[in-house]
Formats: C-alpha cells, sequence, structure tokens
C-alpha cells in the first residue's frame, strides 16, 4: 500500500518514534503504523472508519476501533493525521488529551489544503505544537501535550436539527465529522421528497446521521429499517436520532453491504460517498451498485441519489434493469430501479 502524502512527511522524521508507544489517529489510510513497528516499542492505531480497522486487523499493530477512544493509557507519542472536518479536529483533540493526559508528544501532518495550518491555534489549550517541516504540501508539527482537556462526554459534542417531513417533526442528532453536520444536505432531501412506497426489509446503506432511516421508520411504520455506515461517528449519529425520535432499527458499522453478505432485504436506499477524506471517491458506490441485486428479494427496490454527472444508471441497469430517474436538478438526481426476479 502506497504511503499518503502527510505519511511520507513523517517518515522524514522516524526518530521521534524510537522506542515510543506510538498512538495513530485521525485521517488514517495508509500502513505507516506497520511500518513504524521495527521504530516504536509499540503501535497502535485508534479509528472511527471500521473499513480501515478491518484492514489492519491481522497485523502486530493493536487496532481500536469506535467513535470514542477507550484504549492504553499509556502513551507516549500521537501522530495525528488531520481529518478534512476542523469540527471532527476538535472533537479527536479534545477526546484524545483527556483520555491520554499530560506529558505526551504529539506529531500533527495533513495536506495544506486540510487546513492542517489551524493546529497551531487549536492545539492552544492543550499546548503547543510548532511547525518542523513541510514538503509535498503537506505539513508537520511537533510538540507536547501540557494541559490535556479536564472532561469529555460524547453526549456534549451532538449538533441537533429539526427536520418536517410530510407531517412528521423529528430531531436529527450529528456527531462532527458525519455528512450533514450541520444541517439536512440538498441530496438527502431530494431523495426524501421523491421517496416510493416502502415495504418490508429496507436497509440504509452509508445512513450518516440516520436521516432516511428515521423518515422510513417514521412514515412506513410496518417496515423494518437497517443502518449501516463505514463510520462509527455515523453509528453513534444514527443510533441518537432514532432514540431521539423513539424509533427503533438495527444500526452497526459496516463497509457498504459487507456486514449483512447472506441477508436479502426489499429495498436498498443510499445516498452513497463521494469523496474519502479529501479525494474524490467512486468505488465504494460502483461497487454497491453492482452488487445490490445479490442483497436484494424478488421485487425488491434500489433507490440512490447522487450528483447527477455521475453515470451510474448503466451500472444499475446492468444488474437490474431498467433504472428510472425519479427526480433531476442540476446537482442531483434520484435513481430508482426494481428486481424482477
Amino acid at each position: 500500500m502506497a504511503l499518503t502524502a502527510p505519511s511520507e512527511i513523517a517518515q522524514r522524521h522516524l526518530t521521534l518514534f524510537e522506542n515510543k508507544h506510538v498512538l495513530l489517529a485521525g485521517e488514517l489510510e495508509d500502513n505507516f503504523a506497520q511500518q513504524l513497528l521495527p521504530h516504536a516499542s509499540q503501535v497502535s492505531v485508534f479509528t472511527t472508519h471500521h473499513g480501515y480497522a478491518s484492514q489492519m486487523a491481522n497485523t502486530d499493530v493493536k487496532v481500536h476501533e469506535g467513535a470514542e477512544y477507550v484504549g492504553e493509557s499509556s502513551v507516549d507519542l500521537v501522530l495525528f493525521y488531520w481529518p478534512k472536518s476542523k469540527a471532527e479536529a476538535d472533537f479527536l483533540l479534545a477526546m484524545l488529551t483527556h483520555r491520554l493526559g499530560a506529558n505526551v508528544d504529539w506529531v500533527v501532518v495533513g495536506e495544506n489544503r486540510s487546513g492542517v495550518k489551524s493546529i497551531e491555534k487549536r492545539f492552544t489549550p492543550y499546548g503547543q505544537v510548532i511547525k518542523q517541516d513541510s514538503a509535498r504540501r503537506c505539513s508537520l508539527y511537533h510538540g507536547q501535550c501540557t494541559s490535556p482537556a479536564a472532561s469529555f462526554n460524547l453526549a456534549d459534542w451532538f449538533h441537533d436539527y429539526p427536520l418536517q417531513v410530510e407531517n412528521q417533526s423529528l430531531t436529527v442528532r450529528v456527531l462532527p465529522g458525519v455528512f450533514s453536520h450541520k444541517s439536512l444536505d440538498d441530496g438527502t432531501a431530494l431523495l426524501l421528497k421523491h421517496l416510493p412506497n416502502m415495504h418490508g426489509d429496507v436497509i440504509d446503506v452509508g445512513c450518516g446521521a440516520g436521516v432516511i432511516g428515521s423518515v422510513i421508520l417514521a412514515t412506513h411504520p410496518s417496515c423494518t429499517v437497517t443502518c449501516v455506515d463505514v463510520n462509527h461517528l455515523a453509528v453513534a449519529s444514527t443510533q441518537a436520532t432514532l432514540t431521539a425520535n423513539g424509533l427503533k432499527g438495527s444500526v452497526f458499522a459496516s463497509d457498504m453491504l459487507g456486514a449483512v453478505s447472506g441477508q436479502q432485504f426489499d429495498a436498498i436506499i443510499s445516498n452513497p460517498p463521494f469523496h474519502e477524506g479529501l479525494e474524490t471517491f467512486y468505488q465504494a458506490t460502483e461497487s454497491l451498485l453492482e452488487s445490490a441485486p445479490r442483497y436484494l428479494r424478488r421485487h425488491g427496490q434500489l433507490v440512490i441519489v447522487a450528483n447527477s454527472f455521475l453515470r451510474y444508471p448503466p451500472i444499475i441497469e446492468k444488474g437490474l434493469g431498467q433504472c428510472d430517474t425519479l427526480a433531476k436538478t442540476r446537482r442531483f438526481a434520484v435513481y430508482h430501479a426494481q428486481k424482477a426476479r
């Protein structure tokens, strides 16, 4: 696996990691943690991304995955990969400084376009980090946590906003870093406006804050709904949204449909991911569309909303036959297909 540019700049400073218990966290996308094993006394990762955790599962790196870090506190150095969301960065900094405590060294790396240059200001409540290196449009900062966050409570980090659908008033609860953190996105709003009639077992793939699944449960109470997302922050957000509205559904981490292999549904519905980190990313959605027929029962429906310029209908038609466009704007399109047999 090729190293990302932030890892390449960290690789230039291997002496920082010598004989340390290193914890990698943030926007982890490569196997640099494994490359640190010969240099560090111990290497751990904390990730909110279930797919990354699965990739690292059979290595000598200790893996902690979830919405919260509950691993060892005996960490000497954090290698923090700056996430694309500053709100998520603030969330992770508060969590990790509180859980790991004072006198822990911090190395922060990230692409300049990601906003990593704000780390000096954002780390000020916890200590000081100073820029040490720059290369390949990335920067590396080094310092120490001297004043960890006094407390950290996951419940304090949810942002709530109201959602009105038909005659239903719902509350959406979202953690930092989850899609549509501050308000409902236009793509999901278009899908909900043109949502076909649902019945039976429905799965919301890439559920985010659980908006689609919650609306289906509220407007189609006879449905059973499963919500899956690769991001544990999304899983926690969806569960919080369901709880806030008195709704019951099954929610768990899954890389697309990977965790429900062998199951079939009456409907697959999704506002699938368009980006992975800072990069445009089509592979996950194309894989979902290609595999959807295997997960649908006879006459089962596939409903997705996507950027209208993306060429998804031919992929859908290859597996399910006719693909109808339920709605289209300059930016988004809602596609619908039904399994014949």
